[in-house]
This record gives structure tokens, C-alpha cells and sequence, in this order.
């Protein structure tokens, strides 16, 4: 999901057939099976909406192609993009055109109807937020709704399309619909990895929610333009050069400064656009990961790096999987940045998970397996019972969900809890008064007993009666600090229970200090020499014993690449570490250093 989409669509190419055309012609890949599934999704949505138009005038089915285009740009699989046809097809009344879950499933099968119906279920979930914390429970939430990792592709892919012409909305639903994109889309796009996506959008965003700081970058930016352009012809001349003297084949472009990365950067430093030190900037695609580092040498070679500046995302990985050399030098007098990485890192960087369907397809476009895909792989291990006690686990809830579920009102409006919380807690989160008056719930108009710990995106409905009131049971089936206090509260007031007297404090010396002859009893230990942990030669990384095996000085051991943690190192035999999935790729040497004991 890069760049524009390489078919211009307009409102005069109306005949479906046409349509289609232009499409395979764009995108010629799929074979004649998908090419076959592609034309029955297309024209079945386009028998559905018939005649129909936005508000803007324009033909209803222009979106939802241009939105398969997007997800064919990345390669991504026929299903895909027939459910990118697809997506709003339920929105469309069914007594009026026969758009059913059935009819779907019959015509295209499980995999459509399952991405299609939940991009349904997301597209009604109501973005309301009022703070960054809200934004991000929404991000997390709209994975703990996802079994299919295809279904937030299409999402991305319809909020790339219509932010890409929100032109045709008035200026008021401009605004809500590019800070929707800025607080939920574009993050969601950079930890999927996809920094296309979210620089796209966050440009976009900016264009509409402030069209005056938009305006007034792009003409700084265009004022010195021509005298840029002349200083990274010569960098790269100068790069090139160096690189055919050492043997290595190189690509170099120059990489254009996103305007909303501007703006950020002149908001957060207070500065000018001039004062910036990365509006210059080079990309270089190495063949091999060592070619990078030899090319890093010659860059420095050729111009002084400016100091802090040198970044290395190939040993450390960003959280997304991002993984790039950075580095800035000091060019001709001005601060020029630099970027190399392999073709691979490449994709990843810019398609993110889609870049894992481009590498597993071959020349005949089979289709990936998505249970092979590294994120949705990790995505379905939360889900396995197996793994709670494992620190694998652990990492994993924590980078994507942390310790949370998210559920809807009949409203669809989203409520963030506590994994284990009961409808009780769910119901002083909407309000204290329909708290205190709970006498039952439904979970997806199911009666469920209040003690029961609700799951993950299920939609509750709270029973209340004027007559009810809390009670010291309820103390015993509550998560929440926000629950239980109300409770107690409650009952305290109308002398249901008593206060707890305060603990005496005891005083320090009354228990004896143990024998040291005593059966059972720790003898002091002598002072012995400690280890400190060296990572690949290095003790400069951030390193973390892992819990499950706590490995001690001495032991062997070796180092394991987690996402956002630095390294864990684990002991070399450790079943935990042995279990996770494909971990020879993340995995460091590691060995300890004899530190005397002071």
C-alpha cells in the first residue's frame, strides 16, 4: 500500500466491464482462477448497488475498486482483495438488493464472508476519543476483534481511499474524519509495520484537519527545492563512486521529507523548517545485510557523522519489525540523513505485513498461508491457553493488548476492563447508578451469571431494578479498583459491613534473628566473583534475564531479540525459549564477563 493507485478513475468510466479491465490490466498477476473469483465478487457488488451514488455525485462501486486496488498494489491475495470489493456490501439495505451474509458465502466462500463481515463489525464501532489513551485502547481493541489479519488490511486500505479524496466532504466532517486517521489508523498502520500507509496518512490528516500549516510547509519546502535537489545529485555521486570502488552494487534515491514529520518536529523543537536536520535525506538498497555496515563505513568516510545520530535498527529491530542503518552526516555544510538497508528490509519497512505476501508467493502467485504470516502467528498465540505462564506469552500481551478486553454496548459504543472482569465491573464502568442496580446481564443476548468473567469484543447488555442494590457477594465477583471501592462504599454507608481497623505497625526488632546453626536456615554466603552479560561481543545492549529460567553466572546462555524489550537472555537449554516459533532469527550470542564482587 505505497503510492497512488496506477489507474485514474473518473466519473465517465462507468460500465463495470470497463472497470474490471483496467484493473487486470494494472494488476496482472492474479491467474485465471483468481481472475475468476475477482470478476464474480465485482459484478456481484455491482449488480447490489445499481444506480446508486454518494452524495458528491460520484458512482457508489468507484470506492470500493479503488480500495482493491490499494490492497493489489501490495500483492496482497484474491480473497483480499475481493473482500476490499466487498466491504460495504452489507451496508446495503437487503430487502432492497439481496446483500446477504448467505448469498456472500455462497458465491465466494468462508474466507470473503469472514473478512467482510468483520470489517462490517469494525466500521461500526464508534471512534470517539477524547484522549490518547482512549485512541490506543481502540487500536488494541480493533486486534482483539481480528482473527484474520486481512480484515485490518481492507479497513487501512478503505481509510487510505477515502482520505485520499476527502475533498468531496464538508469541512466539519473533514476534520473528524482526518483526526479519526491521525489517533487510529495511522498508528495502527506503523505497528503493522506498513510506514507507507501511515505517512500517507498522516500527511493526508494534517492537510485537512490544519490546511493552513499544511500550505505553509509546502511552500517552505518548495522554496530551496532546486538547490536540494542539487546537493543529493552530488551526494549520491559521491556515494556511488566509493561503492563501485569496494565492489558493491548499490540503488540510491532521495527520500522525501514527510510534511506532517515536518510539522511534528518545528512543533515539538520550535523550529523552522530550515533549522531541520533531516529534510535531506538518502535512501541506499544494499544486496546483502553486511554490505550495509561496509557501506555505513564509507559514508562516514566520505563526510563526518554528526554525533547521536547513528541508529542501527538491524541488530535491535523497531517493535514492528522495521529494520534500517540510520546515520546523518554533515554534507557540503548542511545535515544530510542517510538510511541503508537490504531490498527485504525494504518491503517490510514499507508494505509491513503485506511484504510477507510478496516473499512467499512464487511466479505463479500461489497464495500465502496467513497462519504462517509473523504477526498473525503472534496474534493467535494469545489465544492459546498453553502459553499464559510462559514469558513468550507475556511479551506478547503486553506489546499488543496488555492485560485488557474490550467490549460493546448495544450502542457499539467500546469498553476497556481488565482481563477477568465480570458484568458487575462492566456496569460501574458505564455509570455508578447503573451499577449499584444491576440484577442481571446478557452477553450477545445471552443471560450469563454476574460471576462469570466476560470475553473479548462480546457485546453486553446490563439488567437493572429500581429495588436492587450491592452486596457483599458482589465484593467477592469484582476486578476493578472503580467496582469494588463503589461497592464498599455503598455497603460501609448503610452499615452492611464495618471498617477494618488499620493494621498495627510492628516494630522491627521483635522477630530474632535467625541461628545460623539452625536446621533449614540460609548460612551467609562468602563474597564470590558476579558475571556481567556480553551480547554479541558487546556489553552495550539492553539486556534482561528471562523469568522462566533465571539464568545465573556461569551458565551457558544465549540472547533472544524481543520487541521493544532489548535482548532476554535466556540459559541455553531453557524449554521456554526452545519453544518459541522460528527463534534462531532473533537469536544473539551471549556468554558472561567475570566481574569481581566489591
Amino acid at each position: 500500500m505505497t503510492g497512488r493507485n496506477p489507474i485514474t478513475w473518473n466519473k465517465t468510466v462507468t460500465d463495470p466491464e470497463e472497470m474490471l479491465s483496467r484493473f487486470f490490466a494494472a494488476f496482472p498477476d492474479y491467474n485465471g482462477e483468481e481472475q475468476r473469483r475477482i470478476r464474480e465478487g465485482w459484478l456481484y457488488f455491482c449488480a447490489q448497488c445499481r444506480g446508486r451514488t454518494r452524495a458528491s455525485g460520484e458512482p457508489w462501486r468507484l470506492h470500493p475498486l479503488r480500495t482493491a486496488c490499494i490492497l493489489a498494489e501490495s500483492g496482497l491475495d484474491a480473497d483480499t482483495v475481493i473482500s476490499g470489493i466487498l466491504h460495504s456490501v452489507l451496508e446495503l439495505h437487503p430487502q432492497d438488493n439481496g446483500a446477504t451474509a448467505e448469498a456472500v458465502r455462497g458465491l465466494l466462500g468462508d474466507s470473503v464472508l469472514n473478512i467482510v463481515t468483520s470489517t462490517a463489525r469494525i466500521t461500526k464501532v464508534k471512534f470517539k476519543n477524547k484522549t490518547l489513551q482512549q485512541a490506543d485502547s481502540m487500536r488494541k481493541m480493533l486486534f482483539a476483534m481480528t482473527d484474520d489479519i486481512r480484515v485490518i488490511m481492507v479497513k487501512l486500505a478503505d481509510r487510505l481511499d477515502r482520505m485520499r479524496n476527502l475533498s468531496s466532504v464538508d469541512a466539519e466532517e473533514q476534520k473528524q474524519i482526518a483526526q479519526e486517521a491521525i489517533e487510529i489508523w495511522a498508528p495502527l498502520a506503523y505497528r503493522l509495520g506498513m510506514s507507507a500507509v501511515k505517512s500517507e496518512l498522516e500527511d493526508l490528516s494534517l492537510k485537512f484537519s490544519n490546511p493552513q500549516a499544511w500550505a505553509y510547509i509546502k511552500r517552505l519546502v518548495s522554496l530551496k527545492e532546486e538547490e536540494r535537489a542539487g546537493l543529493l545529485r552530488r551526494a549520491e555521486e559521491a556515494i556511488r563512486k566509493e561503492a563501485d570502488r569496494a565492489g558493491l552494487e548499490v540503488r540510491i534515491s532521495s527520500r522525501a521529507k514527510h510534511f506532517y514529520s515536518i510539522y511534528q518536529k518545528m512543533r515539538k523543537r520550535n523550529k523552522q523548517v530550515d533549522e531541520l536536520y533531516d529534510l535531506l535525506a538518502l535512501r541506499i538498497i544494499c544486496q546483502a545485510q553486511g554490505d550495509c555496515y561496509t557501506l555505513i563505513g564509507i559514508v562516514h568516510g566520505i563526510w563526518k557523522p554528526l554525533e547521536g545520530h547513528f541508529k542501527d535498527y538491524i541488530a535491535m529491530p523497531k517493535a514492528n519489525g522495521y529494520q534500517s542503518l540510520h546515520t546523518a552526516v554533515l554534507c557540503e555544510g548542511m545535515p544530510l540523513e542517510i538510511q541503508v538497508r537490504t531490498q527485504e528490509m525494504h518491503d517490510i519497512a514499507e508494505h509491513g505485513v503485506a511484504s510477507h505476501w510478496l516473499y512467499k508467493r512464487g511466479s505463479n502467485r500461489d497464495t500465502a498461508s496467513v497462519k504462517n504470516l509473523s504477526i498473525i502467528s503472534r496474534l493467535q498465540e494469545l489465544k492459546a491457553e498453553h502459553l499464559n505462564d510462559t514469558p513468550f506469552f507475556a511479551e506478547i500481551r503486553d506489546e499488543l493488548l496488555g492485560d485488557s478486553i474490550f467490549l460493546f454496548t448495544p450502542k457499539d459504543d467500546v469498553i476497556e476492563l481488565p482481563a477477568g472482569s465480570t458484568a458487575i465491573d462492566f456496569s460501574y464502568a458505564i455509570h455508578s447508578q447503573i451499577g449499584e442496580k444491576i440484577v442481571g446481564a446478557k452477553a450477545n443476548g445471552q443471560i450469563i451469571p454476574l460471576s462469570r468473567p466476560l470475553a473479548n469484543t462480546q457485546i453486553i447488555e446490563i439488567l437493572t431494578s429500581p429495588q436492587a442494590h450491592p452486596t457483599v457477594n458482589q465484593l467477592t465477583m469484582v476486578k476493578t479498583a472503580k467496582a469494588r471501592s463503589k461497592i464498599r462504599g455503598w455497603l460501609l454507608q448503610h452499615g452492611l459491613i464495618e471498617e477494618k481497623p488499620p493494621r498495627a505497625e510492628q516494630p522491627k526488632e521483635t522477630k530474632p534473628p535467625r541461628s545460623k546453626h539452625k536446621k533449614g536456615a540460609e548460612a551467609p554466603q562468602e563474597p564470590r566473583a558476579e558475571g556481567r552479560i556480553i551480547v554479541a561481543g558487546s556489553a552495550n545492549f539492553l539486556v534482561a534475564k528471562a523469568r522462566c529460567c533465571n539464568p545465573v553466572y556461569g551458565e551457558p546462555i544465549v540472547g533472544f531479540v524481543s520487541r521493544g524489550r532489548g535482548v532476554i537472555v535466556h540459559r541455553a537449554d531453557c524449554p521456554m525459549f526452545l519453544r518459541i516459533p522460528n527463534n534462531r532469527e532473533r537469536t544473539l550470542p551471549a556468554s558472561w564477563e567475570e566481574v569481581p564482587a566489591s
